[in-house]
């Protein structure tokens, strides 16, 4: 017998979910669990992995929400038998540096991406560097994000980002509705650069930062860099994997 630990979001489709599976399987705590199921949506999971990424112990997510590209289907039956079938994913997250205006520094990690946007009526002016070299001068646009091959079809691909191969050891740097230079998309960078972005004018023109909802506002510059040392186990079922919903979403 697996032991499970079971984790629901608000919804009430979720939690009903949860009601059921737990009175027809055994669940044990947290601690305890070989696996955990998360039931919910793709925030839910996001949710899951962040406060669980201490146990080491992979996640399998069902699909109580909308998208659900994290999620495998929900199904009642035969939940045994599929935990035991599921192939592993390993992701690392990004982790975000930030100095905030009054010089707090704020940190945290982002599984699927890390993005700076405009907090006021004008538009953000940036300086982007990589690996301690200036690469742009002046970014002006609305936002910008850096996002791992797991998050490139979130946020990234929603701002016309690439699609990234799982194992690619590439990041997505991706800019929103950039105004100078015009049109600019953006760039694919290697896994181990780090990317750092000071903003400019930041009284005229003030910036937050975000790593999976987690926020910094007022920021004064952001780092930002692979974490390696930190190691997301996801469950999908066999032939659902992260590499087959990536190629999918490119042909829809």
């Amino acid at each position: 017998m697996v032991k499970i630990a079971f984790a629901a979001s608000e919804a009430q489709i979720a939690q009903r979910a949860y009601e059921r599976l737990t009175a027809r399987y055994k669940a044990v705590p947290m601690e305890d669990a070989e696996v955990i199921v998360a039931l919910g949506g793709d925030g839910f999971m996001l949710q899951t992995l962040h406060g669980t990424m201490h146990l080491d112990t992979p996640v399998y997510g069902m699909n109580c929400g909308t998208i659900g590209f994290l999620m495998n289907e929900f199904r009642e039956d035969d939940l045994i038998e599929r935990l035991r079938a599921a192939e592993e994913e390993v992701i690392n997250p990004l982790s975000m540096r930030a100095e905030c205006e009054g010089g707090e520094i704020r940190k945290a990690l982002a599984i699927n991406e890390v993005s700076l946007l405009r907090a006021g009526p004008q538009a953000a002016k940036l300086r982007v560097s990589i690996d301690g070299r200036t690469r742009m001068d002046e970014l002006v646009c609305d936002g910008v994000l850096v996002s791992t091959p797991a998050g490139s079809t979130a946020y990234n691909y929603s701002a016309r980002g690439p699609i990234l191969p799982i194992g690619s050891d590439v990041l997505a740097l991706t800019a929103m509705a950039a105004f100078r230079p015009r049109r600019w998309r953006g760039a694919l960078l290697p896994s181990t650069a780090k990317v750092r972005f000071d903003v400019l004018e930041p009284e005229k023109r003030p910036v937050m930062a975000d790593a999976d909802s987690r926020h910094a506002g007022n920021v004064l510059w952001v780092e930002i860099a692979s974490e390696p040392k930190v190691k997301h186990r996801i469950l999908f079922d066999p032939g659902h994997g992260l590499e087959e919903r990536l190629l999918r979403e490119q042909f829809v």
